[in-house]
């Protein structure tokens, strides 16, 4: 049996993802990086993307939406802390398209008004997560 780590996927509502896995592939902000046990520590920061887990020898993956965050490694440990994660098979793309088209019009809307940064940056994180929810979902549902 090959070596595992622990991967945990957490948001502020809930756990939603527990397992040993043999690796994580994240989409962190310099690019995609691949965790295997023995890893040494890290911290990262993530950007919204396609987060994936193997697993059984490597023959079983598990997809997973993540909004970013931040992903931790220690021992044989990874926990992916994110403000929005979702298995693939979960997700709604319906939903998601029609968030990710209001949410554009919102964009479009706070350009207009000259909005506070701060404004269209919450806007922009939201879209990302809707376009990371439908790109995952399409590829992998």
């Amino acid at each position: 049996m090959a070596r595992t780590l622990l991967c945990e996927i957490v948001t502020p509502e809930r756990i939603v993802y527990t397992n040993e896995v043999e690796m994580v592939i994240a989409p962190t902000v310099e690019g995609e990086i691949g965790i295997l046990p023995l890893h040494v520590p890290l911290v990262t920061v993530l950007k919204a993307g396609e987060l994936r887990v193997r697993y059984n020898d490597s023959k079983d993956v598990e997809w997973f939406a993540i909004s970013g965050g931040y992903l931790q490694v220690h021992e044989d440990k990874v926990i992916v802390l994110a403000e929005n994660a979702a298995l693939a098979s979960q997700i709604d793309v319906d939903r998601a398209r029609q968030a990710k088209d209001r949410l554009e019009q919102r964009m479009a809307q706070l350009k207009d008004e000259s909005a506070a940064q701060a404004d269209r940056d919450v806007c922009e994180v939201d879209l990302n997560w809707c376009e990371a929810q439908i790109k995952v979902a399409e590829r992998r549902g």
